[in-house]
Formats: C-alpha cells, structure tokens, sequence
C-alpha cells in the first residue's frame, strides 16, 4: 500500500505556525515592520509577507500607520487587530458586582459597577447577567463577538460537578445548574469560572505588584479570607482546585469544629482574620461604636488606642497567615489586598514586626498596587489568555 502524501497538510501547518509566530511576536512588540518581523523571527521576507496578508485578511492583523527611514523606503507599521474579538471579565462580590469589556489588546471598552444586592443565587447572576448586557450595550459589542468570559466568585469550582464549592458567604451559590444558567444568560460564550483570589493573583502578576516576582502569594482579606499563587506566571490551584483555601486552617487542635467543616461553613482562620473579626476584636476591648472594619481601621488612623489595639491584632493574625504560607511555598512576594488590603498602611508594620518573631523566613509583604480591580482585571487576563488561541484557531482552521 502507498504512503498517504501529507505534502498538503504539511504546507498548511507550517503556513499556520508562521502566522502565529509573527501574531504572538506582533502581541509582545506592539508594532512592527515586515522587515523588522523578519529580522527578529528569522522568516524569509517573503513568507513574512504571505503570512501578514493571510492574518490581514482574517481580521487578526491590520495596518497602523507608515515609518520612515532617514535613509530608504517607507515602511508598514502592522499590529494585532483588537477588535478581532472581545473578552468579558466579571467579579462576584458578596457587596459588589463588577462587569467590564476588553478588546483583545486588553484595553477595557465599558465597565459597570453595581451593589449586590441578590438575596439568591437566582437573583445575583440575574444581576450579573443585567450587568453584562448594560457593559456590552456601552462598549457597542454584540454578545456573539465575546470569545470567553472569565467570573471570579467566592469558593472553588468544581468542573466534574459543574458546581461552586465553599462559596458560605453568597448563599446557594454553589447549587446545581447555576453555572449552565449564568452562561446561557451571558449569551453563550465559553465561559470559565475561577476563585476570586486566584484571579486576584494573576492580575496583580500581569498589573500589579507581583510583576516580574518568580513566585507570590496574594492574600485576600475582606468578608472572607483567600489566597492566590502564581508561579513563573502560572496559577497554581491545587489536585482540586481548593489550594490556597486557607480559611480552613484550624488555629488549634481543638478547631474547627468538624460538623461545621462537613456543612462547608467558614473555617477558624478565617473566623479569626476576616473582616468581621477585626470589629469582634474592637468591640471586645472597648469600641462599641465601630460597626465596620473600615471603621475600625478609621479610628486607628485619628489615634484612638483601642482600633490600633484591634489593628495590631489583626496584623499578628496575618503574619500568622504569611508564616504558613512561607514555610510550605516559599514565596519571594506576599501582597495583601482585599478590603481590608486597603489599609495596609497600617497592618504591615504589624504584619512584618510579628512575622519577625514567629519564623526566620521573612518574604517581602506589600500591598495590593490594583485594589477593588484585582480581581476584575485578573479575570480579563484569565479571559485573554483563553481568547486570543481560540481566535486564531478560528481563522487557522476556517471556521471564524
């Protein structure tokens, strides 16, 4: 029997690798010239030509504009094209709602910021849903031009369930169906869902203060407690999804107790660090009148004893989250965000002096450089990072 003759499928490969060579290159440089794309990838001019018309004609590369050389011809400036399609990123607050529209360079086309104020999981992705209809409408994006949306949200998704898991302060959550809802409610894209300190990490990776760190740790502090890892650029997330639910640290052996850990309730540490803790702790020595965390940390900040006492604690409890953290990963970086991130003004001097005593392995601590966006802006990035192969698939294979 005679060999099949691959000769076709080979010229298609290769031509289909050129292309993303110099689209990926394209993606890292911003613009370039057809000369310079030879030069740095090592294509023939005339493959680089070829494979610039094919991404030109596919929507995926476009003409920004002419250089001139002081000697020699003018030259065409060519750059990705953003509007090759579009990514929505959504975050999942227990008080807010944040919904916005990227292009494909990562540049957001509309945002929209709404209170949550779902009592249901019916009512809240309702919202979410409403939320992305308005940023699209904004934006002037149809649905169908959305390749991916990432939705960071409390808790752990489990993708053979199809189901959020530990998500105890957005109640129901986590039941069935509630994902295949929220996907069709969003116009069906591929949709993908993640942990919204996870999130949060990798935008600080790609934005904020973790860029350049080879590993970090982000440690989300609010309603809740979480934390995200990326290492050498990459989430890690654990066998299950479930790394970095730090919350269930028992702070004795003695806690928690195990029926609240079957029901998938808070565990101690986060008990004793989040948000609400800081206002049990004010009020515990003598600061009746602080009914918020802010509020505590507000009076600190004018110099009221009891709120730096409280402060203090809450710092002392941190450091204790950091030494675990830094004995098992053995991160360079650990950034504090999250609501109660917002002061870490005044927590990381505690934070670092307690850290100091507890343990000899003391990675740098600093605050969060993106705030409320974190997680918003690590789900566009998650969202990208699926979007732009899935758009080039598209034209490589004919189907976009």
């Amino acid at each position: 029997m005679e060999p099949v003759d691959e000769q076709p499928w080979s010229r298609q490969r290769l031509r289909s690798n050129n292309e993303l060579l110099l689209l990926e290159h394209l993606r890292g440089v911003g613009t370039a010239t057809r000369a310079e794309l030879a030069r740095r990838t090592g294509l023939s001019k005339p493959t680089v030509s070829s494979a610039l018309a094919a991404l030109e004609q596919g929507g995926l590369v476009r003409e920004v504009g002419t250089i001139v050389p002081e000697r020699g011809r003018s030259a065409v400036l060519y750059e990705p094209d953003p509007t090759a399609g579009y990514v929505l990123g959504v975050d999942i607050g227990r008080a807010r709602l944040r919904v916005a529209v990227a292009d494909l360079a990562g540049d957001i086309q509309a945002r929209v910021d709404v209170p949550n104020e779902g009592t249901t999981a019916d009512a809240v992705a309702d919202a979410v849903a409403a939320a992305a209809e308005r940023a699209l409408a904004e934006a002037g994006v149809s649905a169908d031009r959305v390749v991916h949306a990432a939705v960071g949200t409390p808790g752990v998704f489990d993708a053979e369930s199809g189901r959020v898991r530990y998500a105890v302060n957005l109640p129901g959550w986590g039941r069935a169906g509630l994902v295949q809802q929220l996907r069709a409610q969003l116009g069906g894209p591929e949709l993908s869902i993640h942990n919204d300190a996870n999130l949060a990490a990798l935008g600080e990776y790609a934005l904020g203060a973790g860029q350049g760190s080879r590993l970090f740790v982000y440690v989300l502090v609010g309603t809740g407690l979480g934390m995200g890892v990326v290492a050498d650029g990459e989430l890690f997330t654990g066998a299950h999804g479930a790394a970095g639910e730090i919350g269930f640290l028992p702070l004795s052996l003695t806690s928690p107790d195990p029926a609240t850990v079957a029901a998938g309730r808070r565990g101690a540490l986060e008990d004793a660090v989040a948000a609400d803790a800081i206002v049990r702790t004010a009020r515990e020595l003598g600061l009746p009148d602080a009914p918020t965390a802010k509020a505590v940390f507000d009076a600190a900040r004018t110099g009221d004893p009891r709120a730096q006492q409280a402060v203090a604690r809450e710092g002392e409890r941190l450091a204790l989250v950091v030494a675990a953290v830094s004995a098992v990963l053995d991160p360079d970086l650990v950034v504090l965000g999250g609501g109660v991130g917002h002061s870490a003004d005044l927590l990381l001097d505690p934070v670092r002096d307690a850290l100091h005593r507890m343990s000899p392995l003391r990675p740098s601590v600093a605050p969060s450089a993106l705030a409320d966006d974190a997680v918003l802006l690590g789900a566009i990035t998650c969202a990208l990072r699926s979007a732009r192969p899935a758009v080039f698939e598209r034209h490589a294979t004919g189907s976009g």
